[in-house]
């Protein structure tokens, strides 16, 4: 079995809460677990963004390096490997937004924004698998960037599902079963294929983001 057929089985297991006979987690316990996972989504986005073909993410990050960074780019080829490339016009309508202002979002109750996050990582989790579809198509001889998608999928679905731990420790109404993914647009072209996979995970970036800094503040909050 394959690295990129046997990762994901390793992952879900560390992803799984423990089985226990006692009482429920906390919602200090609960905060703290979706916090350090949306903390190690924050690290390995910068590690996809890199691999797929981002030159801004590799600078941002403390932990590049130059020769590996210039051997990734390679991924998806030009334009995407070129220095000054930026779409930020592009957009999927059925990925989670990310124009909300940040004063609107900082000032909405704790609920309404676990709610959303929550609905924003199942979303990705879908989208992500997508884009390792794409890649599939894509690149079939070389496996890096589909196992790293692979690996944001399910952690994207680890975070869906602590959220939605947090909302039941809260006594907050538990998400409805969430539904499957429609169509998505951008054509089925090896460049328009490109651009989808960019547009996810650019996306799915700024949410974790989002999530990181979110959780940061609930967790000041209920560890006191």
């Amino acid at each position: 079995m394959g690295y990129h057929l046997l990762a994901p089985f390793c992952l879900l297991l560390l992803l799984l809460p423990p089985l226990s006979l006692g009482a429920p987690m906390s919602t200090a316990e609960s905060v703290n677990q979706a916090y350090n996972l949306a903390l190690d989504m924050q690290r390995h986005t910068f590690t996809l963004l890199q691999t797929y073909g981002d030159p801004r993410a590799a600078f941002g990050s403390p932990h590049s390096h130059l020769s590996l960074f210039l051997a990734q780019l390679q991924h998806q080829g030009s334009p995407f490997s070129d220095p000054d490339f930026s779409i930020p016009e592009l957009s999927l309508r059925t990925l989670p937004p990310t124009d909300m202002p940040f004063e609107i979002w900082h000032g909405l109750e704790d609920g309404v924004r676990l709610s959303l996050t929550q609905e924003a990582f199942w979303s990705f989790s879908q989208h992500l698998l997508l884009a390792i579809a794409d890649q599939s198509d894509l690149s079939p001889d070389n496996s890096m960037v589909e196992n790293q998608l692979w690996e944001a999928r399910l952690k994207a679905k680890g975070l869906a599902g602590n959220l939605a731990g947090i909302m039941t420790a809260l006594g907050l109404p538990t998400p409805q079963p969430n539904t499957l993914l429609g169509p998505v647009p951008l054509g089925d072209t090896a460049f328009q294929k490109k651009c989808r996979g960019y547009v996810i995970i650019r996306d799915y970036s700024f949410w974790t983001d989002r999530a990181v800094t979110f959780l940061g503040e609930l967790k000041a909050k209920y560890s006191q």
